[in-house]
């Protein structure tokens, strides 16, 4: 589990909506809700390809 920087998270944006990102701490990724995605953070870093993102 990654600890994200707060000033990172408030510039990271859903590549898709371009709307909020929220970290789920339990399996560490991120996600959107609008767009029902959660996006990978793989050693530390936020994989924001839509192509990485699990839909839920």
């Amino acid at each position: 589990m990654s600890a994200i920087d707060p000033a990172l998270m408030a510039l990271l944006i859903c590549p898709i909506t371009r709307g909020p990102l929220l970290h789920d701490a339990l399996t560490d990724e991120l996600v959107s809700e609008q767009a029902r995605l959660a996006f990978p953070i793989r050693d530390g870093v936020p994989v924001m390809v839509v192509e990485a993102a699990r839909t839920f």
